[in-house]
């Protein structure tokens, strides 16, 4: 019984961290997409994030199934319930890259970010790419300073949220509302997919220790 139990277990963790590696390739694409007007892209972004839902409902029910069949306790239940929150998170993240190539198809063929904001988009897509590939290894690699690192990261994310804003906001806007609007959704965004990053994070962390992070 026991053996069955930790072969659910493995297969939950392969599919979180194939999950965050997904996530991850997803924030690349649809930033590539919005930054150089490729639709063709941004389409493959949206259609692939119903196998990154796909792998969220696995774990779902694996996770389920493991509670009805192995009655797990303690930490054990912990890690469980852990891995289903930590896919809640990723699976939004899948989301949040498919909103990003959203808005780049919404503006298709002109270009979706106007030129002084690209820069600050790159920035933030970089951020985005790096706190998915630390989820990425701390879910392959249970690490808490790893984990810890992505309070820092989001941090550096937020700091480009309000430059992005500041941007909108200024008088010298000269692209109208529709465009104000977009970008600050486009921001919003990159800044959620950090946030879920750090969640994730953060279950890492009580999974390593017990306590709340």
């Amino acid at each position: 019984m026991r053996t069955k139990f930790q072969s659910d277990l493995d297969e939950i963790a392969g599919l979180l961290v194939d999950m965050a590696d997904a996530v991850r390739t997803a924030i690349r694409r649809a930033t590539g997409a919005l930054l150089h007007s490729d639709a063709e892209q941004a389409a493959s972004v949206i259609a692939d994030d119903d196998q990154i839902d796909g792998h969220y409902r696995q774990i779902e029910e694996k996770v389920y199934d493991v509670i009805a069949l192995q009655a797990p306790v303690a930490s054990d239940l912990r890690l469980v319930l852990t891995a289903l929150h930590i896919a809640g998170d990723l699976e939004r993240m899948g989301d949040l890259a498919d909103h990003v190539a959203k808005t780049g198809l919404r503006r298709h063929p002109a270009p979706a970010v106007p030129a002084e904001l690209t820069g600050v988009i790159r920035d933030m897509a970089k951020v985005a790419d790096e706190m998915a590939g630390k989820i990425s290894r701390v879910l392959s690699t249970p690490n808490v300073a790893r984990a810890t690192e992505l309070e820092r990261d989001d941090d550096a994310m937020d700091d480009l949220h309000r430059r992005l804003l500041s941007t909108v906001l200024d008088p010298s806007w000269a692209h109208g509302v529709e465009a104000a609007v977009d970008m600050a959704l486009l921001g919003r965004f990159y800044e959620r997919y950090a946030d879920h990053a750090v969640n994730a994070a953060h279950h890492m962390v009580y999974l390593i220790t017990g306590e709340p992070a």
